[in-house]
């Protein structure tokens, strides 16, 4: 599992910064989270793969979050797109994309298919074999949703050492790797666990975009591998966060903290700041895997 920061400041582009949008590759998914102002430009730099995108996920209808998206929807027309994209966002959201279409003469000429959420309870939004995405309701000054990503689990691996040394005929691996016993040729059965290898520890990643602080999100998030959470202003200015319904890094650190999560990302940091490193003092009072996001940056689980 990577995740690979493409912007995460507040508010206002800089010519050295972006605002929220990352990419999350997960068992051979390349998920597009948030897509503020610039995003398509963030894709290029990093060389990510257009085509690989088939599902885009927006937190919330603020425009750092989500203004980058029609211009990313016209160009996978422009490049003659001809697969599916799946985007998932607040209600209204397929009012906005299509209007600048409509205004602009600019149909796509590949399927746009629109997830609208308006529950304000957690969700299961998307699912298949591998992977499965739920909602985390925030509490924001508009409706707001962060993601849940976790992979499923994979089925045991076939152990050959110890087919071998049991015995165990070529005929039955199939069921071995279904979840079968073995049988021995005198009729001795050998339980699957002693036959198969555990498989990879599924791994699982929580985006919460802007919020307040929010104990509810805890039994959604609790034991994540990878938090990120926004972080806008540090306790000096928690009474703009309070008024504007943000975060500060210490109240990150808390959530993480009290869900008791692997890593800690902060993000959304105001531009008002010096240095992000600022945001990491403060956190890391609290919780000790704090790592900062920024443009460009990855993390690997």
């Amino acid at each position: 599992m990577k995740l690979t920061i493409l912007g995460c400041y507040s508010a206002t582009p800089r010519t050295f910064t972006n605002p929220t949008a990352q990419v999350l590759e997960i068992r051979n998914h390349l998920f597009l989270i948030d897509c503020g102002e610039g995003t398509q430009v963030q894709l290029r730099k990093y060389k990510v793969k257009f085509s690989r995108i088939k599902h885009i996920f927006i937190s919330h209808l603020h425009g750092d979050h989500f203004f980058g998206l029609p211009g990313l929807i016209s160009t996978f027309r422009l490049l003659g797109r001809e697969s599916e994209l799946h985007i998932y966002g607040p209600k209204g959201i397929k009012q906005a994309i299509t209007l600048f279409l409509k205004l602009g003469d600019s149909w796509t000429n590949y399927p746009l298919i629109f997830h609208e959420l308006e529950n304000k309870s957690s969700e299961l939004i998307f699912e298949d074999e591998t992977v499965s995405v739920q909602t985390i309701p925030l509490d924001h000054r508009v409706y707001t949703n962060g993601f849940l990503f976790a992979e499923k689990p994979q089925a045991r691996k076939l152990d050959i050492e110890a087919v071998s040394k049991f015995k165990i005929d070529r005929s039955q691996f199939n069921n071995i790797k279904n979840g079968a016993d073995g049988v021995q040729e005198n009729g001795t059965i050998i339980r699957n666990t002693r036959l198969t290898l555990d498989p990879p520890k599924v791994k699982s990643y929580a985006f919460c975009s802007d919020t307040a602080y929010n104990e509810a999100i805890l039994p959604l998030i609790e034991n994540v591998d990878l938090l990120y959470h926004e972080s806008t202003f540090l306790e000096s200015e928690a009474h703009l966060g309070t008024k504007t319904k943000h975060a500060t890094a210490a109240q990150a650190a808390e959530i993480a903290h009290k869900a008791k999560v692997g890593k800690l990302i902060l993000g959304h940091y105001s531009t008002r700041y010096k240095s992000i490193d600022l945001f990491k003092e403060e956190a890391s009072r609290v919780f000790e895997a704090v790592e900062l996001a920024d443009d460009g940056k990855s993390f690997e689980v």
